[in-house]
Parts: structure tokens; C-alpha cells; sequence
């Protein structure tokens, strides 16, 4: 199974900030006993490259690095066992350095112009960020009708209440989503918390 229907299986991608790479172990094992083998690190913190590395090495989940601004960016996370690159924009650098090194590139794209530049680039999945401020999922659904096999992983002002919406949209592979992994929470080491939270969401695929 490649990468992205690895996440098309998870349908949901928490969306993680650590700001130790300690936590990241203990983070992982509690994604995957709530039963959501899967994250995206954010490239916001100086621990992030390090706590790639920790999750991937586990070898249970999948693990893809975002945030990711630049090409040398897309080697460190690549270098640390990121399966996929996550940027917030549509870059070209960013695109063909994943391409190079073959791994999956999901960049953002909330405009029939962003859609048309990253299918020229040869993408077929783009990152719809940021959803909630850029038309949600009536947006998603109006911008698949023109893009026939375009798909999309929105992210960004999504939550359990509106969930639904977006996964109800066929051309929507997965959501990605940060509530299952509050950043006070982790920093706090409640991964006890973190494991009810993504079983709760884990729940709410399958309501």
C-alpha cells in the first residue's frame, strides 16, 4: 500500500506540534493505542527533525513532516523517516525536491489556480489549507467538479463537529486535525489524555 492510501485508510491525520523530541515516543504509542497509526510533525519547532526520526524508527505508524518551507527542509525530514511532505503553499522547490527523492508531496492549494499549477507539476492530491477560513468543504466540492481526479486533504479548522462534511466529499482523501493532540497536553506528558481523545476521534469516523 503506498503512502497515500496509507492515509486514505486512516482517513484522519492528527496534526502534531512537539517541542521536545522526548515526548514524541511517548506521543506515538499513544496515536497508535487510540488507533490512528498515523501523523503529520510540524517543521514549527526545533525538535521537530528529531522527533520525525523517533516516531518513523518505531515502525508501527506513518509518519510525514509539515510545515515544510524549503527543498533542504524536505531532506532533513526525508533523512529522518518522513513518508510524506506537507507544505502550507504551493512551492515548486518544495514539489520537485520530493519528486526527486520520491516521496509524497502535499502542498496546499485553495484556488482553481493553485489546483491547475500543482496538476502542471504533475500532482494529483494537494493539501486544502487553510479549510475552515477558505470556504470549508463547499469550497472543496465546488474546486473537485472542474479538477476531475484531483483529491484533496484539508486541514485547518476542522474539528469533531464539522468532520463529516468533509469526509462526506468523495474526492477528500483524509482530514488532517490537531484536537486529538493538544500541544499543552503532550507538553504536559498526559498521553493517557492523547490515547482518549484519538479513540474518541477514531469514533467519530465510524458514527
Amino acid at each position: 500500500m503506498n503512502t497515500l492510501a496509507r492515509l486514505s485508510a486512516a482517513r484522519l491525520v492528527p496534526v502534531v506540534v512537539l517541542d521536545d523530541a522526548a515526548d514524541a515516543d511517548p506521543l506515538a504509542a499513544a496515536l497508535v493505542a487510540g488507533g490512528l497509526p498515523v501523523a503529520e510533525v510540524t517543521f514549527r519547532t526545533d525538535a521537530a527533525e528529531e522527533s520525525i526520526r523517533a516516531m518513523s524508527a518505531r515502525g508501527d505508524m506513518l509518519v510525514g513532516a509539515g510545515t515544510v518551507l524549503t527543498a533542504a527542509q524536505v531532506d532533513f525530514a526525508v533523512s529522518a523517516g518522513a513518508s510524506y511532505i506537507v507544505s502550507p503553499g504551493l512551492s515548486r522547490p518544495v514539489v520537485e525536491r520530493c519528486q526527486e527523492l520520491g516521496v509524497l508531496a502535499l502542498p496546499g492549494a485553495v484556488s482553481a489556480t493553485e489546483v491547475q499549477a500543482a496538476l502542471e507539476m504533475g500532482l494529483t492530491t494537494v493539501k486544502f489549507f487553510p479549510a475552515g477560513t477558505s470556504g470549508g468543504a463547499p469550497a472543496i466540492a465546488a474546486l473537485a467538479a472542474p479538477f476531475h481526479g484531483v483529491t484533496f486533504v484539508p486541514t485547518g479548522g476542522i474539528g469533531p463537529t464539522n468532520l463529516h462534511e468533509y469526509l462526506a466529499i468523495p474526492e477528500v482523501v483524509a482530514v488532517g486535525g490537531s484536537w486529538m493532540v493538544p500541544r499543552a497536553t503532550v507538553r504536559d506528558g498526559n498521553f493517557a489524555e492523547i490515547t482518549r481523545l484519538t479513540a474518541d476521534a477514531v469514533s467519530l469516523l465510524n458514527a
